[in-house]
């Protein structure tokens, strides 16, 4: 029998817009004549319940509050769709569920840290950035919004929960690994557009994909697109990342792989259908889609 065939679309940070990732789905199942089996985002989804919580928590980016159709049944999701926690999120609602749980039928909180496996894949997870501060620091229950951004933060025995991890197809962090860009600056590659400030993300985060070596990891909080690789020397395992930005030009916030079995054997940016990997191809900056006229941080820049 054959390997069983997924496609899996990852997604930036989406801040509230669901229907707009409900279409692009449509679109990327229209563009290659199948069906989206895993849709997977790397956080900042601000799933708020509440209209009113969700208005008052995200009032600098005027979002609607398109997450309570979803959590009162006025809409379904029509695929199932799982996100780690970014730093701007309903952590009220989060915070008893360390472990993860289902918000409205198919919209699914993976965790604070640890792994899944969905459609066969091993899905491993961060939720969170770096704040060197709080990093050894105990969780408080997010009751005020101080500790509402402190839960935002990922901790020591999280990340060493992750870090014990192997064999896994997919890692989702919100924060980029530190170093990935200036790994591009040595490499010497022609860009699409213009890179990225050396100092984006995180050291934490950058030890945790050196240590599990996943094939995969997604991640966002950026707001930009980016493609690098890790490993390969001496016979190190390759990790490929892709970095996706807010959910505003699908060109550059979705990025889809099709696996056969546990195996990815293509993957492309967008909804187009069009394919920008195949597997023992190379992945880095070459990859990147074609910068949009509008830009690709349309509502904002860099996130607070």
């Amino acid at each position: 029998m054959p390997p069983e065939s997924l496609l899996v679309a990852g997604v930036g940070d989406i801040h509230g817009r669901f229907h707009r990732v409900e279409a692009w789905m449509d679109a990327l199942e229209a563009a290659r004549g199948r069906p989206v089996d895993l849709v997977l985002a790397v956080g900042d989804v601000e799933a708020f319940r509440q209209p009113d919580d969700h208005r008052r928590k995200t009032a600098k980016r005027g979002m609607p509050a398109e997450f309570a159709e979803y959590a009162d049944g006025k809409r379904r999701m029509k695929r199932p769709l799982y996100f780690i926690g970014g730093n701007n999120e309903d952590f009220e609602a989060l915070h008893d569920s360390p472990q993860g749980l289902e918000l409205a039928p198919d919209v699914h909180y993976l965790g604070r840290a640890g792994l899944s496996t969905l459609k066969g894949l091993r899905i491993a997870y961060l939720s969170g950035i770096h704040a060197p501060r709080f990093f050894d620091q105990p969780l408080k229950r997010p009751t005020s919004l101080d500790t509402a951004k402190q839960a935002g933060y990922f901790r020591t025995a999280e990340v060493e929960g992750v870090s014990s991890l192997r064999d896994v197809d997919i890692l989702l962090v919100h924060e980029w690994p530190r170093g990935i860009v200036q790994r591009a600056r040595d490499e010497g590659l022609s860009s699409p557009r213009p890179l990225p400030s050396y100092w984006i993300g995180n050291p934490i985060t950058r030890r945790l994909v050196d240590t599990v070596r996943p094939r995969w990891v997604l991640c966002g909080h950026s707001h930009k697109a980016f493609a690098m690789s890790l490993g390969g020397e001496s016979g190190r395992p390759v990790t490929r990342i892709a970095c996706l930005d807010q959910a505003t030009v699908a060109e550059e916030a979705v990025f889809w792989l099709e696996y056969e079995g546990r195996e990815a054997v293509r993957g492309g940016w967008g909804v187009s259908g069009q394919v920008a990997w195949k597997a023992g191809e190379r992945w880095n900056l070459t990859r990147l889609p074609e910068p949009t006229a509008s830009g690709s941080t349309k509502e904002g820049s860099m996130p607070p």
